[in-house]
């Protein structure tokens, strides 16, 4: 809702932190059901990520390395692409049949391409006792239709960071828990300082926080037959909910037309008091506002009345069509197992997505002298306990985003009833 990042779209985003100064040197851990090219052979293969260099090139370059010295029979290409770019760049290279061999994706558009047979099916390929090394709710991200597209990678769910310095002079002795003390708290903050409590997105081809607002408040987005289920009481509520928010002036107008990464930047400035983000986002509100950073403190993620908190996941899937598949899911589960995912979580501030390495106790004790960054790793992996991906998987999951909130928009300007909002939205997803 309040931006995360999520690495939803988590969480999403250019991760923050510092590069590890060892080299991850340990053994698979995890192996699949592979098998080894001829002698003669080596098996070419290249890994796409999301956006990590130039912060994590020593760290990929020195993973790569132990993986294929222990492999000596696999090389792999290691590409980045930016972030904006990943999305037409794996569907053309899917679509040509010239696709990469290994992707970092995450499990929303993973799940679109998955819905068109594009990646490979892991259930054949990796065995129960490995899958079972993966938290099991974290897996489920990456399956659909009952089949396992991905593999876990690294997670992030957010937090509530906080200006201290605003909620003291609004009057606010501590941050809302829920979304009916956030609305209390925004009123409050907007009478006593002229600021607005935090900024969400309503453009519908940017951040899905909201939708997951909705499923923390209650409501069922689709139903069992993928029919819209959110015309229903609770719904409605979410709706008017957003709806009062907007036409009380509590939202900056700017959330109809500015995606979420707008959000960091109302926070940095101090117009915002609360910004849903994960603790990665804390060395940039470090660099780029120190006094802000210098007056920010850290609280659970907001939730309604069910208590649900969300995870954003990245995932690694294998193109149905790569040249050499056993090779490209020895290397996914490398770059995955307990070791390196607990490298990987410690250079970049993230969590990692294996039981093993989650009960390590750096995801349990800071010293006493410990930053804000620090305590909110701890609060992190405490909400992993019960965090799950709130919104559904499916191939049209932009098109249901896009008719909740574009009628959503026409609530908040009037233009229509809340009542005709939801009617239509539900009409429009159901007749896509």
């Amino acid at each position: 809702m309040i931006r995360s990042h999520k690495f939803k779209n988590l969480t999403v985003w250019v991760l923050i932190g510092l590069l590890a100064s060892w080299v991850v040197s340990c053994s698979t851990g995890n192996v699949g059901t592979t098998t080894k090219p001829g002698a003669s052979e080596t098996a070419n293969i290249e890994f796409w990520t999301m956006q990590l260099q130039p912060q994590f090139t020593n760290y990929f370059q020195s993973l790569i390395t132990s993986f294929e010295s222990q492999n000596p029979s696999i090389k792999v290409r290691w590409v980045d692409v930016p972030w904006s770019a990943m999305e037409n760049k794996i569907l053309t290279a899917v679509s040509a049949k010239t696709p990469p061999d290994v992707v970092n994706l995450n499990p929303d558009f993973a799940s679109q391409l998955a819905g068109r047979n594009a990646w490979l099916d892991l259930d054949a390929k990796i065995p129960n006792e490995v899958r079972s090394s993966y938290l099991p709710n974290i897996w489920q991200a990456s399956t659909l239709n009952g089949k396992s597209f991905g593999i876990p990678w690294y997670l992030t769910t957010r937090l509530t960071i906080y200006n201290t310095d605003l909620l003291k002079q609004a009057g606010i002795t501590k941050p809302p828990a829920t979304y009916t003390e956030l609305a209390q708290a925004a009123q409050q903050i907007k009478d006593k300082t002229d600021k607005y409590a935090f900024f969400a997105t309503f453009v519908p081809q940017d951040s899905g926080e909201v939708l997951e607002s909705f499923v923390q408040m209650g409501v069922t987005l689709v139903n069992a037959e993928g029919k819209a289920a959110f015309n229903s009481p609770q719904g409605k509520a979410a709706f008017q909910y957003w709806v009062d928010l907007y036409k009380k002036g509590l939202l900056p107008k700017e959330s109809l037309t500015q995606g979420h990464r707008h959000a960091i930047d109302l926070y940095q400035s101090g117009e915002t008091a609360f910004l849903a983000s994960g603790p990665e986002f804390l060395k940039t509100i470090s660099n780029n506002a120190p006094k802000i950073a210098q007056a920010s403190a850290i609280a659970p993620q907001i939730t309604g009345d069910t208590g649900k908190k969300n995870v954003a996941v990245m995932n690694i899937v294998i193109p149905r069509a790569s040249k050499h598949p056993d090779a490209a899911v020895k290397f996914a589960l490398f770059v995955t197992n307990d070791e390196n995912q607990l490298a990987f979580a410690k250079a970049a501030n993230v969590l990692p997505s294996t039981v093993k390495a989650l009960a390590d106790n750096y995801f349990k004790e800071v010293p006493a002298t410990a930053t804000t960054a620090e305590k909110g790793r701890i609060i992190s992996a405490q909400q992993m306990q019960t965090a799950e991906v709130l919104t559904p998987k499916m191939k049209d999951f932009k098109l249901l985003q896009k008719a909740i909130y574009e009628n959503l928009q026409a609530a908040m300007l009037g233009q229509k009833t809340v009542d005709k909002a939801v009617e239509d939205a539900a009409q429009q997803w159901d007749n896509r």
